[in-house]
């Protein structure tokens, strides 16, 4: 499937978790979703890639470094999620 752009309009919090980094060896990747949450409104699923946050790619990112560019977005959060 072709990647495709979500946006999560704030406040946070989001609604999900991630998995993967560098430091794993693995991509940024969804592993939770939770329930009404606004990362559910737009459809994100446990086991999406994401390939970007914010325009930022995130193959080098450590796992950490995704986390803090997520929670830095108070407002807007734009992914780029593949399936």
């Amino acid at each position: 499937m072709m990647p495709f752009t979500v946006n999560l309009f704030g406040p946070s919090p989001w609604g999900f978790r991630i998995s993967g980094g560098r430091d794993f060896k693995k991509a940024i990747t969804i592993s939770k979703v939770n329930t009404g949450s606004k990362a559910e409104t737009v459809g994100l699923q446990p086991g999406d890639i994401i390939l970007e946050i914010n325009g930022l790619n995130t193959v080098e990112m450590l796992n950490v470094e995704a986390q803090n560019k997520i929670k830095s977005c108070k407002t807007q959060l734009q992914l780029l999620v593949e399936r």
